[in-house]
C-alpha cells in the first residue's frame, strides 16, 4: 500500500452537461489505510443559483458560497494535493464527472482515468444484491453517523475512507501487523535479556510412584496419547 487520496463533492445537481456544478470539495489524506491527519476542503462559487432540492441534501446556500473561490482559483491547490496518488471516490463516475468538467472549464489537465477507485463497484462485488450506498455501508460497518446530519464533503469524505478501509480488511491487515510487531519485539527482548533454553535441565519435582500414578490414570482414562507423550509422558 502507499498514499491515496479519498474524495467527495457537493453539487448543484446529478449532471455537469445540464449545467450543473461544483459547489464543495473534501478530500482525506490516508497512508497504508491509515488516514494521516492531512486533510483538504474548500466550498467553491458555482456561478449559478443553488435549487432547493439540491440544498435540501447538503444544506449548502447561495449565500454560504457567494463570496467562495471558484474552481479555477483552486483548482491548483487541489491539484497539489492530490499529486500522484490515486483518488478514492463512492460512485466514483459522479465525482469524476464534475471534476472533469470544472478542469475543462478552466483548460486544466485531467486526471488520469485509470486513477479513480470506486468504492460502490468494490462493495458491488463484495455484497452483491445489497444496498450499497455509503450510509448503507456505515450502518453495515457499524461507523457511526452521528455528526452527520447532512451530506458534506470532508464529512462523507472521512466516512468514506473509514468504509474503504474495511473493505480493503485495513483493520485486520493492521491487527496481523502488530501482532507481528508485538512478536518480534518480544523476540528481541527476550534476546537481550540472554533468555535461552537452559543448558540443564531442572530435576523433576514428582516422585518415581506419583508419575507412575499418573501415567496409570491417563492409560486408563483416554483414547489418545499423543498429546501427553509430547510432554515425554510414557503412558504405554
Amino acid at each position: 500500500m502507499s498514499r491515496e487520496i479519498v474524495l467527495d463533492t457537493e453539487t448543484t445537481g446529478f449532471d455537469p452537461r445540464t449545467g450543473d456544478r461544483l459547489v464543495e470539495v473534501g478530500c482525506i489524506e490516508i497512508h497504508d489505510l491509515l488516514p494521516t491527519g492531512r486533510t483538504f476542503h474548500r466550498f467553491v462559487n458555482p456561478e449559478r443559483l443553488i435549487p432547493a432540492g439540491a440544498m435540501a441534501v447538503h444544506g449548502i446556500t447561495d449565500e454560504q458560497v457567494r463570496h467562495a473561490p471558484k474552481f479555477k482559483e483552486i483548482v491548483r491547490d487541489l491539484m497539489e494535493f492530490i499529486g500522484d496518488a490515486p483518488v478514492i471516490a463512492h460512485n466514483a463516475a459522479f465525482d469524476r464527472s464534475f471534476i472533469d468538467h470544472e478542469c475543462g472549464l478552466c483548460s486544466h489537465p485531467l486526471l488520469e482515468a485509470d486513477r479513480w477507485i470506486d468504492t460502490l463497484k468494490l462493495a458491488q462485488s463484495r455484497f452483491p444484491g445489497m444496498p450499497n450506498s455509503l450510509d448503507a455501508l456505515c450502518k453495515r460497518y457499524k461507523i457511526s453517523l452521528v455528526d452527520r446530519t447532512m451530506h458534506g464533503a470532508l464529512i462523507d469524505a472521512r466516512l468514506l475512507a473509514e468504509v474503504y478501509l474495511e473493505l480493503r480488511g485495513g483493520k485486520e491487515r493492521s491487527l496481523d501487523l502488530s501482532s507481528a510487531k508485538a512478536v518480534a519485539a518480544a523476540v528481541a527482548a527476550d534476546r537481550a535479556q540472554g533468555y535461552a533454553p537452559r543448558e540443564r535441565q531442572l530435576a523433576a519435582r514428582s516422585t518415581d510412584q506419583e508419575r507412575a500414578t499418573h501415567a496409570a490414570f491417563l492409560k486408563a482414562t483416554l483414547k489418545d496419547h499423543s498429546l501427553w507423550a509430547g510432554y515425554g509422558v510414557e503412558v504405554g
